[in-house]
């Protein structure tokens, strides 16, 4: 067989469906003349056996049977291979079309969707192919995204910093304990924005996956431990905490929902305004679980709310460079709580306040 092949590959070196089409048409003549001699002889046999023929008369016959058999052969071969170069030509569209796809793709450009014909093998291989140029195309969306957010986030810092240790450098000005700690802050964000663009490339990657790994806890005590990371904090600024918490067994995955809830909690501390105290509140809705933390606060405008979830988005009022974060705190949450199966965040606001809540499935 392997001889046949290495013939047809050398003889007919124009294309897999040709190839194919040619490997039919042999394998039908031959079929049909085995058939065909195997009916000629027995029917010959039978002919001088049964029929009682004279010489001329059996010549005859044989003669008759051998035009038909040939007449049947060659129709047998042509519509065979007809049919064969038909449906084989359909078979291998998608295949085509992953091959024009991947030439596009080979040059850098983002090709089409193929088309997906059945959900045989080839459908199968068509809709995984589908879904690694999305694959792709999502990445490279992604890539952009973060080098153009970056390359404005840091640029303004590092200008800041370099002109300042220029101006140390050449003497133009004289360092004092206050410019040192304004530098020193500077420095020390630009180190927190590079080590929260990390946490949000892993769940950019979490983003991609279909599962995370969730377990059981009880979530009074979580909630307490993140609480107990600001106590300092909110001691030294004076602000009061209340705390109203159900108790309550849900899957989560314990690392992200303590990272949202500390980011909740610096965001209501950073923009603490007025008076009252923040309240964290955890509470059973039916079958998920809501967390709250309401803060007094300057109210974020209706047209605001969708927008403070983007990466480095900032309210100018109150959400300057200067004072605020990287504006990377929120937009982390948010690919944490969607990476929880029907997990939602959002924000509702008041005239004194603002409170950002999020919802987690999976009460036990």
């Amino acid at each position: 067989m392997s001889r046949i092949y290495n013939f047809i590959a050398r003889f007919i070196p124009i294309g897999f469906l040709w190839r194919l089409t040619f490997l039919n048409i042999l394998v039908v003549v031959m079929v049909t003349a085995i058939s065909g001699w195997a009916i000629y002889s027995t029917a010959c046999f039978l002919a001088v056996e049964v029929g009682d023929l004279d010489i001329p008369r059996q010549q005859r016959f044989n003669r008759t049977l051998l035009s038909y058999l040939w007449i049947l052969m060659i129709m047998a071969a042509f519509i065979g291979s007809v049919l064969h170069f038909y449906f084989i030509k359909r078979f291998i569209q998608p295949i085509r079309g992953l091959i024009q796809s991947t030439k596009e793709l080979k040059l850098g450009h983002s090709p089409e969707p193929v088309e997906v014909y059945k959900d045989d093998e080839i459908g199968q291989l068509a809709i995984q192919y589908n879904g690694l140029i999305a694959q792709l195309q999502m990445n490279e969306q992604h890539r952009n995204r973060l080098v153009t957010d970056i390359s404005h986030e840091i640029r303004t810092p590092l200008s800041n910093l370099n002109g300042y240790l220029q101006a140390l450098k050449d003497g133009d000005i004289i360092g004092d304990k206050v410019l040192f700690e304004s530098l020193y802050q500077e420095s020390n964000r630009l180190s927190q924005m590079i080590e929260q663009l990390e946490q949000l490339k892993e769940w950019d990657y979490l983003s991609v996956q279909s599962i995370i790994e969730k377990e059981t806890y009880e979530i009074e005590p979580i909630l307490l431990q993140c609480v107990a990371m600001f106590e300092r904090t909110l001691e030294q600024q004076k602000i009061p905490i209340l705390l109203e918490i159900e108790s309550c067994k849900i899957d989560i995955q314990v690392v992200g929902i303590q990272q949202v809830i500390s980011n909740l909690l610096e965001n209501a501390i950073r923009y603490y305004e007025g008076e009252g105290p923040i309240l964290l509140a955890g509470e059973k809705r039916g079958k998920i679980y809501r967390i709250s933390v309401t803060g007094p606060s300057d109210p974020i405008p209706e047209i605001e709310k969708e927008k403070v979830f983007r990466r480095f988005y900032r309210l100018d009022s109150s959400r300057s460079r200067m004072t605020g974060g990287s504006g990377l705190g929120l937009a982390i949450s948010k690919e944490i709580i969607e990476r929880h199966h029907q997990g939602e965040i959002g924000i509702d606001t008041t005239s004194t306040s603002n409170t950002f809540w999020v919802t987690l499935p999976g009460i036990i």
